[in-house]
């Protein structure tokens, strides 16, 4: 929930509150101070329904605030299985990590490029598979 949202909240519970107060001091029939604890007891109630939305808007913002952060983990985290990929593929002489594009996505790894020979072809599904995050790997790999 917004900060504009929550004051709107406000300011429509603070108009209640006054229409409250107008309506229960229009009683002909209570006395002055009935007409005042009336009046009172809608403040207070209407004090909590602005209480409660601060609350539920305080709680969407922490929501929000945790799934931003969930995004972000996310991203450095397929960001750094992409490039450990790429670094256990460089050490490899026959694959080359220029010639192999690595693309991560919450933690599925899509090979794209070319590979010498079919068995190095598996071996790089093999690399990419045993680093730490990876879910699966798609090889799209071509032997050239």
């Amino acid at each position: 929930m917004s900060i504009n949202r929550t004051t709107t909240h406000a300011a429509a519970a603070i108009a209640l509150l006054l229409v409250g107060g107008l309506a229960a001091c229009s009683d002909a029939n209570k006395t002055a101070g009935e007409k005042v604890d009336a009046a009172v007891a809608s403040t207070e109630r209407k004090a909590d329904e602005v209480k409660a939305d601060i609350k539920a808007g305080a709680a969407d913002v922490k929501d929000a605030a945790a799934k931003a952060t969930d995004s972000v983990k996310q991203v450095v985290s397929d960001a750094t299985i992409t490039t450990s990929i790429n670094a256990e593929l460089a050490k490899d002489k026959a694959l080359s990590a220029l010639k192999i594009n690595v693309d991560t996505k919450d933690g599925r790894v899509a090979l794209k490029g070319t590979a010498p020979d079919s068995s190095s072809k598996e071996r790089a599904t093999t690399l990419a598979a045993a680093v730490t995050g990876v879910a699966s790997v798609d090889n799209q790999l071509t032997v050239r």
